[in-house]
């Protein structure tokens, strides 16, 4: 069948009052200019009531909310955080009741590590590849597997030998390690690891026995730090594989031994949308619930601006 050159007729379009419009944007959720003089909290007060800027209001209050209630903050840090320059600012929030528990890859871990030694961290891969000098730092690969193969040895997790040997050893940069500060705060950090994606698996100090010990020991205690967030918030920022992996094992335990979980707030904070964060840290622990929050954007900018808008609601408090 062939159709013919025939133009449609509008005649009788049926139209409708805009008024009547169920509309997405509304003039009362706009943005209002900066004010000059009303710090953090006025920027994020002027923030449109729309899309990302009532998420970023949502995250601040749910974790102002968990802070008050004594319902727990447990973060979830890949070694971006690290590497970009924020552990100081963690660091405060530890301090000032923000955190309640602290989970990383071994990557976190690792640069941590080096930042408390030298003061410096991150390595110039394609510089170093070529000649066989990757991931060959004398102290990071020596040192690093001594504090786990001792600490695990004596029955700690990853986390915990990491922050007493640092702790114990007192390096020079020791104020800007978020491993010693849990130990010295008595904040608990885990450290899980896939075997064979860090530089000190490289070397010949590595125990597998250890590493394998001492992770799933930190499994075990991460499942009993989520297994108390039923009122509290978990954040993910900067891993997009192993820690929404491990953090929705946690969940599935958690649920198994009868916790709910029912008011549990989720984030993830990360400058792209991956598959398993969004998946397994947003949306499947929160199904029902609308409590899973992904705040998108580089995070040296994106927790400076969240730690300094908690900071200043509770100083308003």
């Amino acid at each position: 069948m062939k159709f013919p050159y025939e133009e449609f007729s509008f005649d009788e379009v049926r139209t409708y009052p805009l008024d009547s419009r169920q509309s997405k944007a509304q003039r009362k959720d706009f943005a209002s200019p900066f004010t000059r003089g009303s710090g953090v909290t006025g920027l994020v007060d002027s923030l449109p009531n729309i899309l990302a800027g009532n998420d970023f209001r949502r995250v601040v209050d749910a974790l102002a909310r968990a802070r008050a209630e004594d319902a727990g903050i447990v973060w979830g840090i890949g070694a971006h955080v690290v590497k970009t320059g924020l552990s100081p600012v963690v660091i405060d929030l530890m301090e000032r009741g923000f955190v309640s528990a602290i989970a990383t890859n071994g990557a976190g871990m690792i640069h941590d590590f080096e930042v408390a030694l030298a003061g410096a961290t991150s390595e110039d891969v394609d510089e170093a590849l070529g000649p066989g000098r990757f991931g060959m730092a004398e102290e990071t690969g020596t040192l690093l597997n001594q504090a786990i193969n001792e600490g695990v040895d004596a029955g700690q997790g990853i986390g915990q030998a990491v922050g007493k040997f640092l702790h114990d050893r007192a390096p020079h940069h020791m104020e800007a390690s978020i491993f010693a500060a849990a130990h010295r705060l008595d904040i608990p950090v885990t450290v899980h690891v896939a075997v064979g994606t860090d530089i000190i698996h490289m070397h010949p100090a590595a125990s597998g026995a250890a590493l394998g010990a001492g992770s799933l020991r930190d499994f075990r205690y991460f499942v009993s730090s989520v297994a108390r967030l039923e009122r509290g918030v978990y954040l993910n920022c900067g891993s997009a594989v192993l820690l929404p992996e491990v953090f929705l094992k946690a969940v599935a335990l958690a649920r198994n031994r009868g916790v709910s979980l029912g008011e549990l707030t989720t984030v993830n904070l990360d400058f792209l949308r991956h598959y398993r964060p969004e998946t397994n840290v947003v949306k499947r622990p929160t199904a029902g619930t609308a409590r899973g929050i992904s705040l998108v954007g580089h995070h040296e900018l994106l927790i400076p601006l969240l730690a300094a808008a908690l900071v200043e609601r509770i100083s308003e408090a």
